[in-house]
């Protein structure tokens, strides 16, 4: 899988585009900044621009193409960013240290999916939010971008119940136009969630 996303990243062009997602475009400005996590962030669009918004960012992935591309992104805008070439199942921060983690397209095998939400909000301070965008099931009927195997795909249900833990959970279902890059274009089913913890 390293191989997929290193071919992916290497080439000049941003696969995902250079600007952030759109709903963490509406809500990170809202949020007093501290200490972020962005999880599966590939070329940093979304690091990137938490850092210009004043948060200390953390990053991770498993693509050294990802990491070259996302800190060549950070230089263009001036902004330091923290970015670790790790995977869900090595990575390991402090326990109850990050004010906010963001999830953006960051699907994985069905079976591993609880683990390592769990895992993840268990960086997460008490308070500290939660923000997901990913994929719903209904998505594998849309030819716009995500996983073709629908056991990677989002379900709301599944999601509660990962971060049943959580005082507050928000999850929205819709159909939106993406225009993310190569990859993410035209009507697509999304689940968006925001969560406290």
């Amino acid at each position: 899988m390293n191989d997929f996303w290193n071919q992916r990243y290497s080439a000049t062009e941003y696969a995902y585009g250079e600007s952030p997602n759109e709903f963490l475009k509406q809500e990170l400005p809202t949020v007093k900044p501290g200490k972020i996590l962005f999880p599966a962030e590939g070329e940093g669009r979304n690091a990137v621009f938490a850092a210009s918004l004043g948060w200390d960012v953390t990053a991770f992935d498993p693509s050294i193409e990802g990491k070259r591309k996302a800190q060549e992104l950070a230089d263009k805008h001036n902004v330091t960013i923290n970015y670790k070439v790790t995977d869900y199942h090595n990575v390991n921060f402090q326990e109850n240290y990050f004010d906010c983690i963001c999830l953006t397209y960051a699907h994985m095998p069905e079976n591993m999916r609880n683990k390592v939400h769990n895992k993840l909000a268990s960086y997460l301070k008490s308070g500290g939010l939660l923000f997901l965008e990913g994929f719903s099931k209904e998505q594998i009927n849309y030819n716009t971008g995500g996983p073709k195997d629908i056991g990677f795909l989002f379900d709301e249900k599944e999601l509660k119940n990962d971060f049943a833990n959580f005082s507050k959970i928000d999850t929205k279902k819709s159909e939106v136009h993406l225009n993310e890059g190569l990859y993410h274009r035209g009507l697509a089913s999304i689940i968006r969630l925001k969560a406290t913890k």
